[in-house]
């Protein structure tokens, strides 16, 4: 068990928990949390926002019984954190675009902090994509060389992929198609990452209910993933 540091609103049916817990957590990796004994019957897969390697931090959207019990836990009470699981993003280098629409910014915050502090020449500009109320950004302003922040329209109409060495990116399935076509309609080089946020159960592999469809056959989104190249999901 973890005890909650931290756990309060930032934007509409969003909140950010911060809890006390030894960990390894990397850029782009999950962990499965609980927070009561037997109903809901599932964990809840939520990306870690950040890491210091005695806490970890989560963004998480409140929109069902799991996410709202969330919500409602306080400072000092705990929770149950299995993890982190699944692969990680690239520690890459040069001209990174990081893209995020909705919930799927929340990794993007420790790999904006991760490649800046491993790379410092290389240049990262940050995506936010919301259809509300924004959050976080000036969290982003400091740990990226730029943030660009769209609301209510489409945030892959703000970046162009040829200004870039490698994209990576997080939200729903249809921003990170568009953008990855509009990297191949533009001829643009960019190597595409992308971050599967399918529905999971067991977060270990085993119930295959997150399994995608890649040009490599079927994969599972929590064991082979969430990170995968672009080309392999939509090409």
């Amino acid at each position: 068990m973890a005890k909650i540091l931290e756990n309060r609103v930032v934007a509409d049916d969003f909140c950010l928990m911060r809890v006390e817990a030894d960990n390894d957590a990397k850029m782009g990796q999950f962990y499965m949390l609980r927070a009561w004994d037997s109903f809901p019957v599932l964990s809840r897969p939520i990306s870690v926002f950040d890491s210091d390697g005695r806490t970890v931090s989560f963004l998480y959207k409140v929109v069902g019984q799991g996410t709202e019990r969330f919500r409602d836990l306080k400072p000092g009470e705990e929770i149950r954190l299995d993890g982190p699981h699944g692969n990680r993003f690239p520690d890459a280098q040069g001209k990174i675009a990081l893209v995020g629409g909705g919930v799927g910014i929340a990794p993007l915050y420790l790999l904006a902090r991760e490649l800046k502090k491993n790379h410092p020449d290389s240049r990262v500009d940050v995506y936010l994509g919301f259809s509300g109320q924004p959050m976080l950004v000036e969290e982003y302003e400091r740990v990226a060389d730029s943030v660009t922040v769209n609301v209510g329209g489409f945030v892959t109409d703000d970046i162009d992929p040829a200004g870039y060495d490698v994209i990576m990116t997080c939200g729903p399935e249809v921003m990170m198609r568009v953008l990855y076509q509009k990297c191949v309609d533009t001829g643009a080089g960019a190597k595409v990452y992308v971050s599967m946020e399918n529905r999971m159960a067991c977060g270990m592999g085993a119930c295959l209910v997150c399994t995608c469809k890649t040009k490599s056959g079927n994969k599972r989104a929590c064991k082979d993933g969430p990170v995968m190249e672009g080309w392999e999901v939509f090409g």
